[in-house]
């Protein structure tokens, strides 16, 4: 078994969660190697193809959303079970929708970012193994013709999903369970379009779900009670338009898949997202329910906050290093135990099959409906925009909070967030004393006469804030 020459960072995983945590590292000038199982040119027909709101911010401020949302289709409403529906129109956010893209197109975007900030890539490599000391981290590692190798890194994050190499290696539990199984999935035309853009229901012992992508293809996803196979039984088209006739009443005319698929859905959830200088982020670290679209966004929003936190580290630059990287699992992990939860009690009104279950679901839908503070809280969860951290005590009330996009006399703060670090915002002629401000912070000013200062993390949220 040959040795390679170390690098700073080793990411196991090539997906959204990997390549945007590993563009984020080698932007600040980290040496950053990505290990992917998979061929560079392997299948791009995937699950995900829902990006939200919180996960377009975080995109803008890497100089990316404005060309993704170009890609697909944007979705101002959701109607939800034909008596819910949501307008993400008032969303506060520079993106007020979900936009419809495929996750190779996200891929693609941010493959493109980390190749550029000098990423090297070793697709058709598996991680057959890890150790760690005090101060390395020592990845085995195998290729495609079975060479043996080893390389070394300060710290190794695996963003290698469900069946994640790292956490095995850990031998960290993945505590949970099957919610849903026999879920199929599809790529298809349709004949007659839908009423609404999105298209949600459940009924009958079924429920679907159809989306466009924009390009003539619709994703449809569905569920039968009475169909509940392994994920190895083949699935044809016949049976995914049974679904859609079910839950929806008809199948709009589906016809020429391009892609079908079956799988289930799991609950799991890792204690640890950190075990010594070992992270885990994305799908390796947590899985649930795809209703809501949260997966993809959950584990590039755990990349965002964990990339500034590893780049301070390494660079010496943390006042306090363990602290900082412990804060990665205390502000990441209760965000996707939120989005089991939320996820999971979508699946279940779907689900909903008997008389008090359908009743219930009713009542909660009228009551979204009815009451806007109780459906903007709904709307900021699964979008991202209403997550906030945990503040310590005494904090300001802004602490932890997301900072929304302000127009600074510098210009959007989102734009200024793409040079990858702290910016301080204050009135101008004021340099305010932020006790969590680095030196590298960039220096901005309110645009108006607003009096006071905030401090806005590298990842969006705000560190510190005073009104004086």
């Amino acid at each position: 078994m040959r040795a390679n020459p170390g690098t700073d960072v080793i990411v196991v995983g090539a997906g959204p969660t990997g390549m945007l945590l590993a563009g984020d590292l080698a932007a600040t000038g980290l040496s950053v190697t990505v290990i992917e199982r998979r061929p560079h040119e392997s299948s791009n027909m995937t699950r995900a193809f829902g990006v939200h709101a919180r996960t377009l911010e975080l995109l803008d401020a890497r100089g990316l959303a404005d060309e993704l949302v170009t890609t697909g289709t944007l979705i101002t409403s959701l109607r939800l079970f034909r008596r819910l529906s949501l307008d993400l129109t008032r969303l506060p956010s520079r993106f007020p929708y979900l936009l419809i893209t495929p996750q190779y197109e996200v891929e693609r975007l941010l493959e493109r970012r980390a190749l550029s900030t000098g990423v090297t890539f070793r697709y058709d490599t598996e991680l057959t193994g890890l150790s760690q000391t005090t101060d390395s981290v020592t990845a085995e590692i195998a290729d495609a013709d079975g060479a043996r190798s080893t390389l070394h890194a300060r710290y190794l994050v695996g963003a290698d999903g469900v069946r994640s190499a790292v956490r095995t290696s850990l031998g960290l539990p993945f505590p949970g369970r099957s919610v849903i199984r026999s879920i199929v999935l599809a790529d298809v035309r349709l004949t007659e379009e839908p009423e609404g853009l999105l298209t949600v229901n459940g009924a009958n012992d079924a429920f679907a779900f159809i989306a466009p992508f924009g390009d003539g293809w619709y994703r449809v996803m569905g569920w039968n009670r009475k169909r509940q196979v392994s994920d190895r039984e083949p699935v044809g088209l016949d049976e995914v338009r049974e679904i859609a006739r079910l839950a929806l009443g008809t199948d709009h005319g589906m016809h020429d898949p391009r892609w079908i698929s079956r799988f289930h859905s799991d609950e799991r959830q890792v204690p640890a997202y950190r075990t010594g200088r070992v992270f885990l982020a994305g799908d390796a670290a947590h899985v649930h329910s795809p209703a809501g679209g949260q997966g993809m966004n959950t584990g590039m929003q755990d990349a965002a906050n964990l990339s500034w936190k590893l780049a301070s580290v390494v660079k010496g630059q943390a006042l306090d290093p363990e602290a900082l990287l412990d804060s990665y699992h205390a502000e990441r992990h209760p965000v996707g135990a939120t989005v089991l939860r939320g996820s999971g009690g979508i699946v279940r009104l779907a689900m909903a099959h008997n008389p008090l279950q359908r009743a219930a679901r009713s009542l909660i839908s009228r009551f979204l409906s009815a009451v806007r503070p109780a459906a903007a809280k709904a709307m900021g969860m699964v979008s991202g925009i209403g997550i906030a951290y945990d503040a310590p005590r005494g904090a300001h009330r802004l602490t932890g909070r997301r900072a929304p996009d302000l127009q600074l006399a510098e210009g959007r703060l989102y734009e200024l967030l793409r040079k990858g670090e702290f910016v301080l915002v204050a009135p101008e002629g004021e340099t305010p004393a932020a006790p969590a401000a680095p030196d590298s912070a960039v220096h901005a000013h309110w645009s108006t006469n607003r009096r006071g200062a905030l401090l806005v993390r590298p990842d969006g949220y705000i560190a510190w804030a005073t009104d004086q």
